[in-house]
């Protein structure tokens, strides 16, 4: 009983001794400031190819992370837009509404959300968590029944980052 007593002692201290201490610096999250675009002439209207405006911008990207799978934060664009960044699943997402994305032949406005799917990538094309280069798909998708269609309106194009 003594001899587990003890063991169980020193595996306590080894374990507060190795630690990190709360709030300790970290590499799980995505941080700095990043050039980002879309490349609209790949871009898929309901998966049909047909260019569309492209977007480049600069993000300043602040998170804080509890672990490398949970992670959260904010996006400021040189756009005039804030948004919340998290992980889920390997991906990083960003979403936000974009107000008036497209018009009706009416001319009613209509609003989409445009999601951010990203995830850090190596110089060979494959996921590499160390990168400060990061690939993926930006999104845009409209409500079913605008503009008197019954289809959900959405944009998907290829995005890429680098840290800047």
């Amino acid at each position: 009983m003594r001899v587990g007593a003890a063991i169980a002692g020193v595996t306590a201290l080894v374990g507060l001794t190795t630690a990190a201490p709360a709030g300790a610096d970290n590499d799980w999250g995505i941080n700095g400031t990043y050039e980002i675009s879309s490349n609209g002439q790949l871009a898929k209207i309901n998966e049909r190819f047909q260019p569309q405006p492209g977007e480049r911008s600069t993000w300043t990207i602040t998170t804080v992370c509890s672990s490398p799978s949970d992670c959260a934060g904010t996006v400021n664009s040189d756009a005039g837009w804030s948004a919340p960044i998290y992980t889920s699943n390997g991906l990083w997402y960003v979403k936000r509404v974009v107000p008036e994305w497209r018009f009706c032949a009416d001319g009613q406005p209509v609003e989409g959300l445009r999601v951010y799917k990203i995830y850090p990538v190596g110089f060979d094309g494959h996921y590499n968590a160390a990168s400060t280069e990061y690939t993926g798909e930006n999104q845009t998708l409209g409500p079913s029944g605008s503009c008197g269609r019954n289809q959900w309106p959405q944009i998907r194009m290829p995005f890429y980052m680098k840290k800047v």
